[in-house]
């Protein structure tokens, strides 16, 4: 199987269209880039590492790439137990760019974050949205919970 990298910028590049559009960013698909990014980052960071591998199996592959980009999976997971702590970390992974994409409040983010799954939804299967959903503490479950309908 030959690999083509046109193919996979191309649909990379189709993504962060559409997910910026989605985000209310028009066409900035960097700093939709530096949302999803920052996002996932944060996600994984906090999910296991059975978990992250199955969440990849159903991404694309530049997805796939984003997710896996700087990922040190023997770095020791943080603990995150509220949405406000799921923001700042979301925020650290953004960055200096953070103040930019999220500004000083937590509600821009969250909003970000709600979209980002709800738009997941187009990749990753509801059966492995519950089993990372089930496998976040209590207070962070509806970070996925509210949006796994849609």
């Amino acid at each position: 199987m030959a690999l083509d990298f046109n193919n996979y910028a191309a649909a990379g590049n189709a993504f962060l269209k559409e997910y910026a559009r989605h985000l209310g960013l028009g066409d900035d698909t960097d700093k939709a880039g530096r949302v999803f990014v920052s996002i996932m980052h944060a996600l994984r960071e906090i999910i296991s590492m059975e978990e992250s591998l199955d969440l990849l199996a159903q991404l694309p592959m530049p997805l796939k790439a984003a997710y896996v980009n700087q990922w040190n999976p023997k770095k020791t997971r943080p603990e995150i137990k509220h949405m406000d702590e799921f923001v700042e970390l979301v925020k650290e992974m953004d960055g200096k760019t953070a103040i930019i994409d999220y500004g000083e409040e937590n509600d821009l983010a969250e909003t970000y974050i709600d979209t980002t799954f709800i738009y997941l939804r187009k990749y990753v299967s509801l059966g492995e949205m519950e089993d990372i959903r089930d496998g976040l503490p209590k207070d962070l479950k509806n970070m996925i919970y509210s949006n796994l309908m849609f």
